[in-house]
């Protein structure tokens, strides 16, 4: 099994867990009056087989007991179950967020779910290894919260006040909740009783994101959060390009959670997880500088923006500090 051997190369592989996470979803962007419900069903598909891939061939390397076939056959059953169940409420939480993507762009909808999602994670992290400094990790909190005001400041700077917009700000707040719920039962998987490997507890993670589509997605194809309900038939209609950037924007995140999984096992889960966690600025970054999301915005709504950007900073420099420490 491959794993970083040295901080250097753990830090760049959380670095690229970063940009993935806060890239995938420009692979959505770029379809034309496609539905999400649809983008999602190649996205599920993508994310499942990047894992298996990379954990037959790097958590394979060298073979022995850390290699994938041979933990997953000595793990413990309720460990692969909880990666599992862990996949099923993060891709509920992932799908609203594309759906927030849709309703109110990137520069938005990423600050305010995965903002939520670090102060809960964070929170339920500590409660249950309550390991480091407490005065640096309220603090980091603290900015955490405030990135998550400014964005909202910015967001209400731009004038956009339909119901619609307020909806997928609703939708995005929901997301954070759910996906800061996940994280204890990937933690539970990795830390006790015969353990899974990092690229075990992918594979099985992303499985249970792949069960969920058949659960949850039907239901949003019939009941929209937003448009016309959707027929299963026009999945089949859609250009084989469309199908294509699912299964790209799958195999971006699942990388992206892959090589943040692999250097949590030399820094640490936390450590691992905070950095992952400065993804929001990579979205926003491809949200305002690609995408003009915010076009046209006055100098207040630029100002918030910056601002946001930097208490985010702060904030995941102070959570890592906190708990390097």
């Amino acid at each position: 099994m491959f794993v970083p051997t040295t901080f250097h190369a753990a830090l760049l592989m959380t670095v690229l867990s970063t940009v993935c996470w806060g890239s995938f979803a420009n692979t959505y962007k770029v379809t034309k009056n496609y539905r999400f419900e649809l983008y999602y069903w190649d996205y599920g598909v993508g994310i499942f087989l990047i894992s298996v891939v990379l954990a037959l061939t790097l958590g394979s390397r060298g073979g022995g007991p850390t290699a994938f076939a041979a933990n997953l056959r000595a793990a413990d059953g309720i460990n692969l179950f909880y990666a599992a169940l862990g996949g099923f409420i993060f891709n509920i939480a992932n799908t609203l967020l594309v759906a927030g993507i849709e309703m109110v762009g990137l520069a938005v909808a990423f600050p305010v779910s995965i903002g939520i999602a670090l102060v809960e994670g964070v929170v339920l992290s500590y409660a249950l290894q309550p390991r480091g400094n407490a005065v640096l990790l309220a603090a980091g909190i603290a900015m955490a919260v405030l990135a998550l005001v400014l964005i909202g400041k910015a967001y209400g700077a731009l004038r956009r006040e339909s119901a619609v917009s307020r909806r997928g700000v609703a939708v995005c707040v929901v997301s954070g909740l759910l996906m800061g719920i996940f994280a204890p039962f990937v933690t539970r998987a990795m830390t006790r009783g015969a353990t899974l490997t990092p690229y075990t507890t992918a594979v099985g993670l992303t499985l249970g994101a792949l069960v969920c589509c058949f659960v949850f997605n039907p239901i949003l194809m019939r009941k929209p959060l937003t448009g016309a309900p959707v027929a299963g038939a026009e999945y089949f209609r859609a250009p084989a390009a469309y199908h294509a950037l699912g299964w790209l924007g799958g195999a971006i995140w699942g990388c992206g959670t892959v090589f943040n999984f692999v250097a949590a096992s030399l820094v640490g889960v936390a450590i691992s997880y905070a950095i992952g966690q400065a993804s929001p600025m990579v979205a926003c970054l491809w949200g305002v500088l690609v995408w003009k999301e915010f076009r046209g915005a006055s100098a207040k709504a630029k100002g918030y923006l910056a601002a946001m950007f930097m208490a985010y900073v702060l904030a995941l420099v102070l959570i890592a500090r906190a708990y390097a420490g």
